[in-house]
């Protein structure tokens, strides 16, 4: 993998950048779909090219490990091809997921055992064998095994949760380095640099993740129930000590106002499941605020969806269409939703972009955060 600085923001540590791999090249800043099973939910991969404009996705480790399994990925010829997207993919490792299973899952130093929440199965993840999965998957970018502890942790609980991830993070990138891609394709590994809320142990993560001189980093353990403001800070401090000739990935974030606040802070990659989830729940994001098309007050506004939006769906269907779809429970609503907000999300990184080339990202971003989060 390759990644070039194009420009740096004045007043501004954003930066816009190019990321080369062997699927294709992305423009950054960039937001990633996220497509759990080696599906984006309602969205067909056509449409994914198309009209979202997606240039990366992202596939989950825990659940293609899963279902439908290693063995038919492998038979498949791994997942770009099973999937029939031929541009980049990255996988998280799965840990975020095992994590959330608290009640079924067991920690321990050589890796962490957990029960399937589709069977019951027993099964354990330890830093090879992720680090294995990813290379049966065939993902670009894949990541390492990692605790994301809650928030609110105490700092007992996050400095040991720390310790552990660092040690399977050692563990994975000298696996990652001595084993092969499978598919004839390069893929490279991402550390997770972790520490919850903690300056200190933030700053320490930071450090230890960025003398492995790895081709990109990720940042994760946020949006996970902190302040907003602890957020960013973290952003910040760990954003000081990783390399600046590398990509840095921040992990489930978020909203748009989230987003444009952390390319400013100088993040290069993101992925949430947002646009997708609250577009079938109804929501729309727009540029000039947030619409819930299940109100009332556009039962009988034809206008369309969004006149200026990035979408041909935006153009071709009403507001009322789109919310009588809503009401009666149509599928059709869920799709258009989830195609319209992803759209949004790649216009705005793409926006982004085009502000940090021209010189004029401050202020079109200190503006464009007052305006997406308004409620139309």
């Amino acid at each position: 993998m390759d990644y070039q600085v194009l420009s740096t923001a004045a007043d501004s540590h954003a930066r816009a950048g190019l990321i080369t791999t062997d699927h294709g090249t992305i423009e950054t800043p960039i937001f990633m779909p996220v497509g759990t099973v080696g599906a984006v939910k309602a969205v067909h991969m056509r449409e994914l090219r198309d009209e979202v404009k997606a240039q990366i996705i992202l596939g989950n480790t825990y659940h293609l490990y899963l279902r439908p399994g290693m063995d038919i990925i492998e038979r498949a010829g791994g997942l770009h091809k099973f999937n029939s997207w031929d541009r980049p993919i990255l996988t998280d490792s799965g840990g975020f997921q095992v994590f959330s299973l608290s009640a079924n899952r067991k920690l321990r130093d050589e890796g962490v055992t957990f029960r399937s929440h589709i069977d019951g199965s027993k099964h354990l993840f330890t830093p090879e064998r992720v680090v294995d999965i990813q290379r049966s998957i065939g993902s670009d970018i894949m990541m390492a095994l990692d605790e994301c502890p809650p928030g609110d942790s105490d700092y007992g609980y996050a400095r040991k949760s720390l310790d552990l991830t660092h040690r399977w993070l050692r563990r994975g990138w000298d696996h990652f380095r001595a084993t092969q891609p499978r598919y004839g394709h390069s893929q490279t590994f991402f550390p997770i640099v972790q520490g919850c809320t903690y300056r200190d142990l933030r700053q320490e993560s930071a450090r230890f993740a960025a003398d492995l001189g790895a081709e990109g980093y990720a940042i994760g353990g946020l949006a996970v129930g902190e302040p907003t403001e602890v957020m960013y800070d973290m952003i910040e401090v760990v954003n000081d000590i990783l390399p600046a000739d590398r990509p840095r990935y921040l992990m489930g974030v978020g909203t748009p106002a989230n987003m444009l606040e952390a390319v400013d802070r100088g993040v290069d990659m993101m992925d949430c499941v947002m646009p997708t989830r609250n577009g079938r729940n109804g929501m729309l994001f727009t540029r000039h605020g947030i619409m819930n098309m299940r109100n009332q007050k556009w039962a009988s506004d034809f206008s369309p969806i969004q006149e200026d939006g990035p979408a041909e769906v935006d153009r071709i269907y009403s507001k009322a269409y789109l919310r009588h779809l809503f009401i009666a429970q149509e599928i059709l609503a869920m799709q258009i939703a989830s195609i319209h907000n992803l759209a949004f999300y790649l216009w705005l990184m793409g926006e982004a972009r085009r502000h940090i080339l021209a010189g004029d990202f401050k202020p079109w971003k200190e503006q464009m955060v007052i305006d997406v989060q308004r409620r139309l």
